[in-house]
């Protein structure tokens, strides 16, 4: 598209992508012997294909067509997912030979294509927050979008550069470059026009079309600390079948929603200073029972402004654990910022890093956790990462909000058998 065209000022009434693209035709080599008899999209976890996971997802985010790119064992796909009907989407597919490479698919099936779409890779799943990702691409007003891990865990090897604007400005397919920052993850908001660019010979999407692209600075990307999941490796599965075990995971902020919030600018200093608010330990005792795990995401500056020491805070939480598995519940970790109030960090609330850091070592989908808080910086925490918020009042305490939380869990529960 003209991106001299396409601001809002020009284009009052922009209209979301319905329709997702998804490249599936590989041969998965690299999981051999699992995709001797199917495609690697096709993988099982928990009883269910890779694929079914993410198309699922595609339609929660209101996609309405899924675009398949087939090739290899095309009808292992084909027979599961049919027209789309039983999944609640409509699926439609375009089949080449096994091995061809990704633009020969792409332009083989573009006639099928709309004006603009949604492009995936089959094997990664990316908890998808797509009304935030609309948003980004039309303000930065290219026409070509890609999600970029950001990568800071050393997950994977870098291929990309976002500069300080949200621009890509290098892509390499190769993650040779230096000063790369960022993983590539496609999830990739495309206009059609940008298909133009393609060469007639076969090659990997992204090597032919994304490095034009970031030449010409219309390239953008939305950049995401929430890791994804993959069925590329055999080093990956285990993970993603953690991911998709889905475990109930509820996040608390600790000072206000456990236990009653000291003064402005004073903090917890000792174990004798520490009161459970009324209730507390009886909704962990009653979220542990419903099979949540909870997880403490506090702010503690006290340690950097010489109130208290690190270790005064660790006997604190060691007690404070202690107390609540004697009253039926259970703390599953506690992440503590202990920086300055101007340190700049980034695990600061109402900064989202140590809601990811969580995501990392328990391997959740933020989307579908709770984080309960009592202030504005807990909430916009939870906004930032994609995380759904509770509001936690001294009055009211946690109990209504866990009896809530567990009683909706079983209205699902009712609707799912």
């Amino acid at each position: 598209m003209d991106t001299a065209n396409t601001t809002a000022g020009h284009e009052a009434e922009p209209v979301r992508p319905r329709q997702a693209v998804i490249l599936a035709g590989g041969r998965g080599v690299r999981l051999r012997p699992l995709t001797d008899d199917r495609p690697k999209p096709m993988i099982e976890f928990h009883g269910r294909p890779f694929l079914a996971y993410l198309i699922e997802m595609l339609r929660d985010a209101g996609f309405e067509r899924v675009l398949l790119l087939l090739g290899y064992r095309a009808g292992v796909i084909t027979n599961y997912f049919s027209d789309g009907r039983d999944f609640g989407i409509d699926i439609s597919y375009s089949i080449s030979p096994p091995d061809d490479l990704t633009v020969r698919r792409v332009q083989l099936a573009r006639d099928q294509m709309e004006s603009r779409f949604l492009l995936l890779y089959c094997d990664n799943y990316w908890p998808i927050r797509f009304d935030d990702m609309w948003s980004r691409y039309w303000a930065l007003g290219a026409p070509a979008m890609v999600t970029v891990y950001r990568n800071s865990d050393g997950y994977s090897r870098n291929c990309i550069h976002v500069d300080a604007h949200g621009m890509v400005d290098a892509f390499d397919r190769s993650r040779t470059a230096a000063g790369l920052n960022g993983v590539e993850i496609s999830y990739a908001i495309l206009d059609r026009s940008v298909l133009d660019l393609l060469p007639e010979t076969d090659a990997p999407i992204e090597e032919a079309l994304y490095p034009q692209l970031a030449a010409s600075r219309r390239l953008s990307a939305y950049v995401t600390d929430h890791r994804y999941y993959s069925v590329g490796s055999p080093e990956r599965l285990p993970l993603t079948s953690e991911f998709f075990a889905r475990r109930r995971v509820v996040l608390l902020d600790r000072d206000g929603v456990l236990n009653r919030r000291p003064g402005k600018a004073e903090y917890v200093r000792s174990w004798e200073e520490f009161r459970w608010l009324p209730g507390a330990k009886d909704a962990l005792a009653m979220l542990k029972s419903a099979g949540y795990r909870l997880i403490v995401i506090s702010n503690q500056a006290g340690v950097a402004r010489g109130a208290m020491s690190a270790a005064d805070l660790d006997d604190v939480h060691l007690r404070m654990r202690r107390e609540a598995a004697e009253a039926g519940g259970a703390i599953h970790a506690i992440y503590t910022c202990t920086h300055d109030w101007d340190e700049g960090c980034e695990c600061r609330k109402p900064k989202p890093g140590m809601l990811f850091q969580a995501q990392r070592d328990f391997h959740f989908d933020l989307t579908r956790a709770v984080f309960i808080g009592d202030d504005e910086r807990d909430q916009a925490a939870a906004e930032a990462a994609g995380c759904n918020y509770l509001h936690a009042t001294e009055r009211d305490g946690l109990l209504p909000l866990a009896e809530m939380l567990v009683k909706a869990e079983g209205h699902q529960l009712c609707a799912h058998n």
